[in-house]
């Protein structure tokens, strides 16, 4: 075990567009465990969009600060403890941020015994998954025979969504950035259609690939895409917000969608937010369901891997840039 870890620290506070310069790697000697501590190597690091709201304020968690490690959920593996609940060798998951190592309370830990590759459980197997999972089938309410539109169709939970909607016997259309994404979501992962927003005719492409209207729109983008697709939302369609990285790597968000509540009560729309943790108490009956679609290869897995510990700020620059497809993270290293 190196003798030394490094972290990435937060060095100042982005103004507008997050840059590498607004992290710094710092190594120093590795921390000490008190009594009733873990100690953990970090092995994957998770890397969200929202990572970059955090800079913005408190959410469902406390802002960043300057000298903060950059928190994430990650998996590691316990190295060393001093309390009952977790021994040497232990697989977890936990919020161990960008480090090699990090010194955590055990009840901010989940032991993991892995059934598949360690990475899985950051997308598939993970909070992408059920976020999809129950986002789609509890939020959403997505039935066979409905259109599903999905934005940041590419992405971790958006290429999730549209699989899942094409099980239930959806007709899915995907709001992606660049030709090759339209291209793999339609021959790769089976959507019916993909749109790309960033073309000036997004709008009516969009309002073509849905004549019926939309009943579900999953919404991980904001901004725009929401706008657009508001105006062409089925009766009784339903809105789930899951995210608003359009928003995200800025000072100064943009108001709201336009026309709201007046689109709403026109077609009778629900629009509502979620978190996966509103479905704590059911995450083993969903986790079930997906290995199960895993095991019969019906859910393709899109992973998009950095390696080293180094990448981690140009990883969510990335992200925030789209840059990815599937669900990004950063392999730092390998169980003992």
């Amino acid at each position: 075990m190196s003798e030394l870890n490094r972290r990435w620290r937060v060095a100042a506070m982005p103004s507008e567009r997050l840059e590498t310069s607004h992290f710094e790697l710092e190594t120093s000697d590795l921390p000490e465990v008190p009594d009733g501590q873990v100690k953990c190597r970090v092995l994957w690091i998770s890397i969200d969009a929202a990572q970059r709201a955090w800079f913005q304020g408190a959410t469902y968690r406390a802002a960043i600060q300057i000298g903060d490690t950059m928190p994430a959920f990650c998996i590691g593996q316990v190295v060393q403890s001093r309390c009952d609940d977790f021994a040497a060798g232990d697989i977890v998951t936990g919020h161990l941020g960008w480090q090699d190592y990090s010194v955590v309370d055990p009840h901010d830990l989940q032991r993991l015994v892995p059934a598949a590759p360690l990475s899985n459980y950051l997308s598939v197997l993970g909070i992408t998954g059920l976020t999809a999972y129950f986002g789609l089938l509890e939020v959403g309410e997505a039935k066979a025979g409905e259109t599903v539109v999905v934005s940041g169709a590419a992405g971790a939970t958006g290429s999730l969504v549209g699989q899942i909607a094409k099980k239930q016997g959806c007709r899915v259309v995907g709001i992606c950035g660049s030709p090759e994404k339209q291209k793999w979501l339609t021959s790769e992962l089976g959507f019916d259609a993909a749109v790309n927003y960033r073309d000036d005719a997004f709008r009516q492409q969009l309002k073509e690939a849905c004549p019926d209207g939309i009943d579900v729109f999953f919404d991980n983008v904001g901004g725009a895409a929401l706008d657009n697709a508001l105006s062409i939302m089925a009766h009784r369609g339903r809105v789930v917000c899951c995210g608003v990285v359009s928003q995200y790597d800025t000072s100064t968000p943009v108001r709201g969608a336009r026309g709201v509540p007046g689109l709403l009560i026109v077609k009778s729309v629900t629009m509502r937010g979620f978190l996966y943790t509103d479905y704590s108490e059911r995450w083993d009956e969903a986790l079930q369901v997906i290995q199960g679609w895993l095991q019969d290869g019906s859910l393709k897995v899109a992973e998009d891997v950095l390696e080293g510990l180094e990448k981690a700020p140009e990883g969510l620059i990335g992200v925030l840039n789209g840059s990815n497809v599937g669900k990004r993270m950063i392999h730092v290293a390998d169980p003992a």
